[in-house]
């Protein structure tokens, strides 16, 4: 992602009662400021998945380079919980005095916004969807005024082919040197002319262990009767699909019409079996103990795992759906310079090493990685427990949720643009969620 379906996929310490409704809950407050020195290189993973259609790429690594992110400075300013906000890196010239984002569920931190609106002196206004779909019809319609939107991978080809992004300055991102050049120039998106990196990961199986006693292995599994009525799946279409697909030994892309028909007949016996579609926050059904396993993204497993530790996240003997989330600028967005101002302060390492806490994706990008290891500063995890920065990296990089195994990689799938026949995939979504 983070992602009703990823296609109906989110601060210093916030974590709204979640994303990512994922992608709600209070957010903790951040307690120190940032170290004034940034720490060394990571070993964070630089290796995303290839631009390949139905295929990630054959290796992870293991380390990333060296970061250019200059040492964290205060910017004189405070948030009500006393953090001081991070100094901006890459100064811009802004006349506008409000950006509009529409964005992801649960999926951006707090502290985040309000350190930028002080900084800047400019006020957020924030729309939120649960699925790409959602988003692009919105846009498709017209009449908006939003300044940035969060597309994942698959739909930014077709918001591209119908004119509904404008190209990127990249004199104006700066930024863009902090990103792990394996999650920029991928195939939906060459050379990043409409978009930058926000966050990745997968979509696979969770389940409770302490109440699943035959867990399942892969997506085929799912069908299993003894499971009626204990899982939830993501409001996500093409997720879902594509997970069935799978099950077939079609490719997640697939544009046959029989193909498709088969996963719609399979895809028929699966739904009375689910108890909730939610691309809002399904690991809160989760966490309450209401639902058992299912499908989600890589976020929600982890913040679940925080709060139960016998949730378990698997990654499907199929293969899990690769994707990536990414910022990326509507044709007609008013507000152009509030949204460059946005793009460069929030992605700065001393800023975006909130996503690690409260929105923990893979992360593309390596400066708040780099911050974020071996950084001794006082705060508040996701849910209010004091800890430190590295801690709170650490768990990160040692998690194969978030930090994705090479294997998992090799094995997975993005979803790409089908072009003529996304109404079919509309339709077959459409019959098996109204039966």
């Amino acid at each position: 992602m983070i992602k009703s379906h990823i296609i109906k996929v989110l601060a210093l310490f916030a974590v709204a009662s979640m994303i990512l409704s994922a992608c709600g809950g209070a957010q903790p407050a951040a307690t120190q400021a940032p170290a004034t020195e940034a720490p060394a290189p990571t070993e964070a993973m630089t290796e995303a998945p290839t631009a390949a259609p139905t295929s990630a790429p054959t290796e992870a690594a293991t380390s990333a380079p060296a970061a250019t992110q200059p040492a964290a400075t205060g910017s004189g300013l405070f948030l009500d919980s006393g953090y001081e906000c991070p100094a901006v890196q890459n100064k811009m010239d802004v006349q506008s005095k409000e950006l509009n984002l529409f964005v992801w569920t649960e999926y951006i931190p707090q502290d985040m916004i309000d350190c930028f609106e002080k900084v800047y002196e400019i006020k957020v206004n924030r729309d939120e969807y649960s699925a790409n779909e959602e988003m692009y019809a919105k846009l498709s319609a017209g009449g908006t005024s939003y300044d940035l939107v969060q597309p994942t991978d698959y739909i930014v080809s077709l918001m591209v082919r119908q004119g509904l992004l404008q190209e990127l300055d990249h004199s104006k991102l700066p930024v863009l040197s902090n990103f792990d050049p394996n999650y920029l120039n991928l195939s939906f998106d060459p050379g990043n002319k409409y978009t930058i990196p926000y966050q990745a990961g997968t979509d696979a199986i969770v389940y409770n262990a302490d109440t699943v006693t035959n867990p399942p292995k892969s997506w085929a599994d799912l069908w299993n009767p003894d499971y009626a009525g204990k899982m939830i799946f993501l409001d996500d279409s093409r997720a879902v699909i594509g997970a069935t697909l799978l099950t077939l030994g079609y490719d997640v892309n697939t544009k046959d019409p029989k193909q498709l028909d088969e996963a719609k007949a399979k895809l028929k016996e699966l739904v009375p079996n689910v108890k909730a579609f939610d691309s809002d926050s399904p690991k809160t059904a989760l966490i309450a103990g209401d639902v058992d396993l299912g499908m989600t993204w890589t976020g929600e497993a982890f913040l679940a795992q925080q709060e139960v530790p016998s949730i378990t996240y698997v990654y499907p003997t199929e293969g899990a759906i690769i994707w990536q989330d990414n910022w990326a600028m509507p044709k007609d967005a008013p507000h152009t310079d509030a949204a460059y101002a946005w793009l460069n302060y929030t992605m700065q390492g001393d800023v975006f090493w909130m996503m690690l806490r409260d929105f923990p994706y893979t992360q593309p990008n390596k400066a708040a990685l780099d911050y974020a290891k071996g950084n001794t500063m006082d705060v508040n995890d996701v849910n209010g427990n004091p800890t430190t920065l590295s801690k709170i990296y650490d768990a990160y990089m040692n998690s194969p949720i978030t930090n994705t195994p090479p294997e998992a990689i090799k094995n997975g799938h993005r979803i790409d643009d089908v072009g003529d026949a996304l109404p079919l995939y509309d339709q077959l979504w459409t019959e098996v969620k109204g039966q």
